[in-house]
């Protein structure tokens, strides 16, 4: 054997011996991203450099290369300068009643909820609560995604919105509702800028406390600032619209904290009510135009369709409503109120998966910084809702996750710069 050869070799077993043997295969389930920055919804600071694991689609671990190599049994996933953030967490959509710009039961089956949970999903919303209007078809999706194989959007259920003209007649839906197994009772107090009629206190006190014997907690939409404080003295545990009738006060506020209830500012409903009184901005945004359907767009730019919303007292209403909820959110973010990201979107022109981009940028807009706003919707949203297995990247939780190319501390619309989706350690698929 020639020298040369002899030295190779004594090297390469030197080698082997050095590093333990020959690399293992790599274990089946277990997966390293390393190389990320990740920001976990816990309110910790990002982990800088990570190696992330996860198992058999649950996190294992999270911590530092420089503290953690990544096990030598895992498949490694190279996500050297991206960001990781927990998927996002929508507490406050609808699933399934919409398709193009018609709504109705018409439109509601099961292949349309699973599009639209597939929809989310792509835009990185990785969990979506339904408050109102949920059939069966939901609930079946909802019963089957707790499995290491689930690849969209998962799914909770507020079943039918309660509505009654008495007491009685009210909690019949809410019986209605826990018999079907829905996850939430949706209440509406409001009478859409004094054109209908306001659930009455003394029905939403019955329902409240009959949602609460069953074992259910109570989302309650409304508008007003009056209905706000009354809704909790009579003991509701979500608000899922902010007050845009007035400033909210230092009485509001500490009800809210007081009694640990989360609101939800959906700030995109007002959005959505004026926004095609023209052609709006995010028309032309590759980001939504890679999901958006070319037809309902033209019917949105029809300029009959346009001047009627130029010309509706409602919709400059809500545009001025904007503004109140974007200054109330500031206030009770600064003053300890918990937030919980949400938007409303599923309603025709209500474009999911792309709105809860939006709505994270109208937060920012309205004074909370990058991560407050981050944090509503991954972390505290789970907290809020009591989802205790999503929402952070922390061991034992779903590898829900977001890849994205860009820094969103740096700026909120990176968080549109998505590189890829991940539901329980599975990439979700494109279009």
């Amino acid at each position: 054997m020639r020298p040369t050869r002899l030295l190779i070799i004594l090297s390469i077993t030197i080698l082997i011996a050095q590093c333990g043997g020959p690399p293992p295969e790599p274990e089946a389930g277990l997966y390293a991203y390393v190389g990320a920055t990740v920001i976990d919804g816990t309110g910790n600071p990002p982990v800088e450099d990570a190696v992330l694991v996860v198992r058999d689609g649950r996190i294992e671990a999270l911590g530092s290369r420089a503290d953690m190599p990544p096990p030598r049994t895992a498949a490694q996933v190279d996500v050297t300068g991206k960001t990781i953030i927990p998927g996002l967490i929508n507490t406050h959509g609808h699933v399934g009643q919409t398709r193009g710009l018609v709504s109705g039961p018409e439109v509601y089956t099961k292949e349309n909820v699973l599009s639209q949970l597939q929809l989310y999903a792509r835009y990185g919303v990785t969990t979506v609560i339904s408050l109102g209007g949920d059939g069966p078809e939901a609930i079946e999706l909802r019963d089957a995604q707790d499995t290491a194989m689930l690849d969209r959007a998962r799914i909770y259920v507020a079943g039918a919105v309660v509505e009654g003209a008495t007491p009685a007649g009210a909690t019949k839906v809410v019986d209605e509702n826990v018999a079907a197994k829905a996850d939430w009772i949706k209440i509406r107090v409001d009478d859409n800028l004094g054109s209908g009629r306001k659930m009455p206190a003394n029905i939403y006190q019955a329902v409240i406390q009959r949602a609460h014997a069953k074992g259910l907690r109570v989302a309650a939409h409304l508008y007003y600032l009056a209905d706000a404080k009354d809704l909790i003295e009579k003991e509701v545990d979500f608000i899922v619209h902010s007050v845009r009738d007035q400033a909210v006060d230092q009485e509001l506020i500490d009800a809210l904290v007081s009694n640990e209830i989360c609101l939800c500012p959906t700030l995109t409903r007002e959005v959505s009510a004026f926004v095609y009184e023209s052609e709006p901005d995010f028309f032309k945004d590759p980001f939504f135009l890679k999901e958006a359907d070319p037809a309902v767009l033209e019917q949105l730019k029809d300029p009959a369709r346009q001047k009627g919303i130029q010309e509706s007292k409602s919709a400059q209403q809500y545009k001025e409503a904007l503004e109140m909820a974007s200054a109330n959110l500031k206030k009770l973010a600064d003053n300890g109120v918990t937030i919980a990201f949400g938007t409303d979107s599923g309603p025709p022109a209500r474009f999911q998966g792309y709105f809860e981009h939006m709505e994270l940028e109208l937060m920012v807009k309205a004074g909370l910084t990058p991560i407050q706003a981050i944090m509503s919707a991954t972390g505290q949203a789970a907290d809020c809702l009591s989802l205790h297995r999503v929402g952070t990247l922390a061991q034992g939780k779903w590898a829900d996750m977001v890849v994205l190319n860009a820094d969103p501390l740096a700026d909120i619309k990176n968080t549109r710069t998505i590189d890829s989706v991940y539901i329980a350690g599975n990439k979700v698929p494109g279009k």
